[in-house]
């Protein structure tokens, strides 16, 4: 089941029509009182979320769902009309796996929620005993968590996708096109700063050891040895 919170009426009724079409159970809801009803009877596997919206704004809902275990791992996707890096940012930053900015197409939407969905399913099946590290950076695969100087790290399943990445690389420089190409698998309808934006939000998670995370100009990025 997908939870659609978006209080455009039209935008609403058609993203579910096309979601169903593509055999993907779905429910909009125009306000979050209504949303958050529904959520104490059936939790979703995703959740399309607006920011612009009645009673409380969508950065206010996304907390809210980070802030409570029985729904912090569930995927969500952002929709908006505000599509500049701040916004963008402050959407990852509180814990979006995704975002895409209106208008969009029916498709490009399908396809990026494939791709949450399938990034989803790979981390809960991550081979057993697979840990990575870099200086106080820990990864377990297994349980796919982040800890740094013993401390536990949340990030979005993206941050999470593009940090395993780089230490699996580590010491080699990616290049955006393979990241792009590993990360998103979507890569021809993606916003040209998606990959700024998600290392930018990654180091400030990491905290001091985000220094481990280097830019390589013209290149693209790599975590040191």
């Amino acid at each position: 089941m997908i939870y659609l919170l978006e209080d455009d009426d039209s935008i609403r009724k058609l993203v579910v029509y096309t979601l169903k079409s593509q055999q993907m159970e779905s429910e909009g809801f125009e306000k979050p009182s209504d949303f958050w009803k529904a959520m104490q009877v059936h939790l979703p596997e995703l959740i399309l979320l607006d920011i612009m919206l009645p009673e409380e704004d969508g950065l206010s809902v996304l907390k809210k769902l980070r802030s409570n275990p029985k729904t912090k791992r569930i995927p969500v996707v952002m929709l908006t009309a505000k599509a500049t890096e701040y916004d963008t940012v402050t959407g990852l930053d509180t814990g979006a796996d995704d975002y895409i900015t209106k208008p969009f197409g029916m498709m490009a939407l399908v396809a990026r929620i494939k791709a949450v969905k399938r990034r989803y399913e790979a981390g809960k099946t991550a081979s057993p005993g697979t840990e990575l590290t870099a200086g106080n950076i820990v990864v377990s695969k297994e349980k796919h968590c982040v800890w740094v100087d013993g401390k536990q790290v949340f990030l979005t399943l993206k941050e999470f996708d593009m940090l395993v990445l780089l230490l699996e690389n580590k010491g080699n420089v990616l290049t955006r096109e393979q990241l792009l190409n590993s990360v998103w698998n979507y890569e021809n309808d993606i916003e040209s700063r998606t990959i700024d934006v998600h290392v930018r939000t990654l180091r400030q998670k990491l905290g001091a050891s985000g220094e481990l995370l280097e830019t390589i100009r013209g290149v693209g990025y790599k975590i040191g040895e």
